[in-house]
């Protein structure tokens, strides 16, 4: 293989280094254990941040607009607390109990477990427009001009006439739906479903639950206060809490007992294959040494640049230490199979780091480069991925140019030398006997399979289901479920910030219009400001109830039909209400739209979607965004739904760029390390095929693209360009009177072990329960299963017909 002169002095530099480790294996072991300490303390300083919030860049402006929120509005959400399964009544008198022991607890603003339904229901008439409470007026007057009739003793009625109705639900129709209508509610006056038998009482931090810390304190105390009531005093009560700072917490300790199980099912699983693969202890040790100091450094480095792992680079370990063993597997097959042809320890280590290592080093600058692709991203997720992942293929490499030489050099001084067994060498392999004697229908047989595959390409879809990224099985989110129903609308409002009543009033106006327009498309639920709970024209509307208020003295109540009594006696209370102001309105309201100042300011703009449907959210975005002020500027809501929109825009817009920039940067290392755009393209050529392939597949394995899962494909690309760089290498270095088979069975067997280390890598985030996570982890195992029958049938396949039809050398 004709490689460009820099390359064959990179390798050489890579053999003669491993060679130097070989002689001095301790001062070698020395300087490994040292930087290997140096990660392990910095990597003891990492934190888990699964806060989706946070994986956008600060420079997003709905990012800062939230900074700013938080700083005035104080957290979104509640920590709810839910008392289940006794009668109604005990319900009602644990929440009435239970609401000021809440709110006493430090941190604690406010406790919502009532509605303001009697306020609003008696103002009811306030809210009306003039035009409409002129109708009423009129209605009441025909019915009072009726009953005078009725009682006259001169009236004579020639036929039954029917008395004017009372009922005025074809005007409060009109207004239902409204801020007034929604906050109030009708009916039950607490947060309680009596036929479920469910109380819910929510409790507003002061604090943010971005920051798990803070998060962790209220709902402990939260949590310490309900274990300290007798709830015997409760029959059949039980509690439980949800909210959004549970539901934080939840799933953050979901995911670090995610990342715990997986990451040591998956080194287990490597264990148990490099033990079968190697039948040598020490060989498995071989492997598992540099590997595992590569992985301190590069969590020394995530830990010095960013301070935490997110939803994705928290399952690092799993998926490099899949990867680094791929290097060990090659290196020790390799370095094996020259001892066996007589070459000595130090003679083994050098050829082999030259070429097998050099073919390491080529194709994890290569997968570094694939993973410096994802850092063009904007999303934290996938930037931080590919950062850490890049430097931590470069740091496995280099613990094996320190580490592997180093302990083979300390054994043979002691007398021991690690025997590699036929299965490790693979002659004795049964591809060895069978793909040589039949090539073409090999070739042919894929190529068929993967046609077909590749037929399916169109049938691929993008899951937008926000789901993907949280596990709505927890009992906290289940649980949340159920108090948004009882609420009657968002626990998450987005938020718009005003400067005066004109601006609050203008916004709402504006929201209500954008709702009319869009009707059933619309994405609002309903907007509400605290000075539009306040009715326009109250002393002009007063003129009018004290007209209302006189007729109605003049009804006797016991005349009318008993159905009509009870909206009577409303009307009577609701006459006999004076103008109010912002300061009339009750607490429990008020606080909802003040900040943590006790400031106003506010308009609350509640989605009418569930958060989890991404295509949705980007349509309340749209519809929350760019909105008029009287002045003529435009302002935008803020809220965690448009972090979100941001990020399903930026994962489905960047997802294109970022794949083509992965093939771009491997077709472009390959090109300069092997210093021939036609072997770069041979090596490239069963990934592309394979990742093709694997996404034809996705329809039939029942497998959508998510937000998540997306990465797979760029990671993919840089993860399996391997196994061809390791052929295409090794069979530049053929020796006189080696044959393709023998190379195949040697080369095949290592690229076997690596590609199902790997897979057990990334597989073992099939195991999370995470959704999105586990999603990625069988569309990686899948890819490297595909790239694996690629390379141990098909691509052989066409190398030896080429072969035999052209003649020329493999690695020309």
């Amino acid at each position: 293989m004709a490689e460009p002169s820099w390359m064959s002095k990179v390798e050489a530099f890579v053999g003669r280094t491993a060679a130097l480790s070989f002689r001095n294996a301790f001062y070698a072991l020395a300087i490994a254990a040292l930087l290997s300490l140096m990660g392990f303390w910095l990597s003891t300083r990492l934190t888990l941040n699964a806060d989706m919030t946070s994986l956008l860049p600060e420079t997003f402006e709905s990012v800062r607009d939230l900074g700013e929120l938080r700083e005035k509005f104080g957290g979104m959400g509640y920590v709810v607390v839910v008392g289940e399964g006794a009668a109604p009544d005990v319900l009602r008198r644990f929440a009435d109990e239970m609401a000021p022991k809440l709110e006493a607890l430090d941190g604690i603003r406010f406790v919502e477990f009532r509605r303001a339904t009697d306020f609003f229901e008696d103002r009811a008439l306030y809210y009306l427009s003039t035009d409409d409470l002129t109708e009423v007026a009129r209605r009441i007057k025909e019915r009072e001009r009726y009953e005078r009739r009725m009682k006259n003793p001169m009236f004579v009625r020639l036929d039954e006439e029917t008395p004017p109705s009372l009922d005025f639900e074809d005007i409060t129709e009109r207004y239902a739906g409204g801020s007034r209508d929604r906050l109030a509610a009708d009916g039950e006056r607490y947060y309680l479903d009596a036929e479920e038998r469910i109380v819910a009482l929510l409790a507003k931090p002061a604090g943010t639950s971005v920051d798990l810390d803070y998060a962790k304190q209220i709902v402990g105390r939260v949590e310490t206060l309900l274990q300290a009531q007798d709830l015997s005093a409760y029959p059949g009560l039980t509690t439980s809490l949800t909210g959004t700072y549970k539901k934080k917490i939840d799933q953050q300790a979901q995911i670090t007992a995610d990342v715990a199980w997986a990451s040591s099912i998956a080194m287990l699983l490597m264990l148990l294959f490099l033990a079968f693969h190697f039948r040598s202890i020490v060989a498995v040790l071989l492997v598992l040494a540099p590997t595992t100091a590569g992985l301190l450094w590069a969590y020394g480095f995530a830990a010095l640049a960013y301070g935490q792992v997110n939803l994705l680079t928290a399952f690092l370990g799993a998926i490099l230490g899949g990867l680094g063993t791929e290097h060990g597997i090659h290196l020790f097959g390799r370095y094996a199979s020259l001892r066996r042809s007589g070459s000595s320890g130090e003679e083994a280590i050098r050829e082999a780091f030259t070429h097998t290592g050099g073919a390491a080093l080529i194709s994890s600058l290569v997968a570094a480069l694939t993973f410096s692709s994802l850092s063009l991203s904007d999303f934290s997720a996938f930037r931080e991925f590919g950062a850490i992942a890049a430097i931590g293929m470069i740091a496995i490499v280099w613990a094996y140019v320190l580490l592997f030489p180093a302990i083979l050099g300390l054994l043979t001084r002691f007398g021991f030398e690690p025997k590699a067994k036929e299965a490790v060498v693979g002659t004795r392999s049964w591809m060895f006997q069978l793909l040589p004697q039949s090539p073409k229908a090999f070739a042919i047989a894929g190529a068929i399979v993967l046609a077909a595959l590749m037929l399916r390409l169109p049938a691929t879809r993008f899951d937008f289901d926000l789901g993907t990224l949280e596990d709505s099985s927890l009992p906290s989110f289940q649980l949340d479920r159920k108090v948004n129903k009882l609420l009657g609308y968002s626990q998450t409002p987005v938020v718009i910030f005003t400067k005066s009543s004109t601006e609050e009033r203008a916004l709402v106006e504006e929201l209500n219009a954008r709702k009319t327009q869009r009707r059933e498309a619309s994405t609002i639920d309903f907007a509400a400001a605290l000075d539009d709970l306040v009715p326009p024209e109250q002393t002009a509307k007063r003129a009018t109830l004290d007209e209302i208020e006189k007729r109605l003295r003049k009804v006797k109540r016991d005349s009318l039909e008993e159905s009509a009594r009870d909206g009577f006696d409303r009307l009577v209370r609701m006459t006999a209400v004076h103008p109010f102001t912002r300061d009339d309105i009750p607490e429990s309201i008020k606080r909802q739209f003040e900040g943590v100042a006790g400031d106003g300011g506010f308009v609350l703009a509640f989605p009418g979607i569930s958060l989890s449907d991404g295509a949705r959210v980007i349509e309340l975005s749209r519809e929350v965004r760019d909105l008029s002020l009287p002045d003529g500027g435009r302002i935008s809501a803020v809220g965690e739904a448009l972090i979100l929109a941001d990020i399903i825009d930026m994962v489905t817009r960047e997802a294109l760029p970022v794949l083509c920039a992965a093939i771009l940067f491997v077709l472009a290392a390959l090109w300069i390390t092997l210093g021939s755009l036609k072997l770069a393209l041979v090596c490239l050529s069963p990934t592309l095929v394979s990742i093709l392939a694997l996404v034809g597949l996705m329809g039939f394995a029942g497998i959508d693209f998510n937000f998540l899962n997306i990465v797979a494909i760029p990671v993919l690309i840089g993860t399996t360009i391997d196994a061809g760089v390791h052929l295409i290498s090794r069979l530049g270095s053929t020796k006189q009177g080696e044959s393709f088979g023998t190379i195949y069975a040697e080369t095949g067997r290592a690229i076997c072990g690596g590609l199902i280390t790997s897979a057990v890598g990334f597989g073992a985030m099939i195991l999370a329960d995470h959704p999105g996570l586990a999603s990625l982890g069988k569309l990686t195992i899948l890819g490297f299963c595909l790239n694996l029958a690629v390379m141990l049938f098909v691509f052989p396949a066409f190398l030896m017909m080429r072969r035999k039809k052209s003649g020329e050398t493999l690695s020309s």
